[in-house]
């Protein structure tokens, strides 16, 4: 059977590729990777990535999510590994690593285009390559134009994405908050309509639009809309080596 490009949400991913014969639960171990259910164990050479489908977070840069389409002919079994982006840092061995890399497309090579999500199920927005252009009033537009911003506190989309940057345009209605939480990487927020205040620690400032603040990484912050408000979260992601 031919796996679809396109399945919808994360979960009708799954559930679809399951549908499909992709019916193991795979995890991470180290330096392979495990079906809990039957205790089998699969090294980077006894299993095949047939698919790879990549899913954007609503409101936070490192809200993401792969699925992967596994198979091993060796163990005739099919399933998906689902994780986010950050395995590549902490849970697995270069092996492991290299096997999973070999699917993320070469900085600079292909343009990137970001994979369907519910209320963009085309798929078709350039969000990597050598040189990629971005239209921000088009962008605020489509924001607006969605059901997501209808229906809740915001909304937001990822403009560029690469193995060291990650761009998001975030619009937040009034009143609006995103939660204390810590970002992996030096990050800047600049101000394109409205206003917002920002608050690490003990302090907090006004940030309105056109102008910009930096905060170096992992620093606790949050932030909180005054008025209906759009800025740009720009992550210069942590590189491990």
């Amino acid at each position: 059977m031919t796996l679809q490009e396109n399945y919808g949400t994360l979960s009708q991913t799954v559930n679809g590729l399951a549908a499909a014969g992709y019916t193991t639960d795979f995890n991470i171990r180290e330096d392979c990777l495990v079906c809990q259910h039957t205790n089998t164990v699969l090294s980077p050479q006894e299993f095949n990535i047939d698919k790879v489908y990549r899913f954007e977070g609503a409101s936070d840069p490192d809200d993401q999510a792969v699925v992967y389409a596994i198979s091993s002919p060796k163990f005739g079994m099919k399933g998906v590994l689902v994780n986010g982006y950050g395995i590549f840092a902490d849970e697995a061995s270069s092996k492991l690593v290299d096997k999973l890399k070999t699917h993320t497309p070469a900085r600079g090579s292909v343009p990137v285009t970001i994979d369907a999500t519910p209320q963009r199920p085309e798929g078709k927005r350039i969000i990597d390559g050598p040189l990629v252009e971005i239209n921000l009033p088009g962008l605020i537009s489509e924001i607006k134009a969605e059901s997501t911003w209808k229906e809740s506190a915001h909304n937001a989309i990822t403009v560029f994405k690469s193995s060291s940057m990650r761009i998001v345009l975030m619009g937040l209605h009034r009143k609006a908050e995103l939660k204390p939480h810590q970002a992996n990487g030096v990050i800047s927020v600049q101000v394109l309509e409205g206003s917002i205040q920002f608050t690490t620690g003990d302090q907090a400032v006004i940030v309105k639009a056109g102008q910009l603040i930096a905060l170096e990484e992992n620093l606790t912050h949050s932030v909180v809309a005054l008025e209906e408000s759009f800025f740009l979260l720009t992550l210069a992601l942590t590189v491990t080596t």
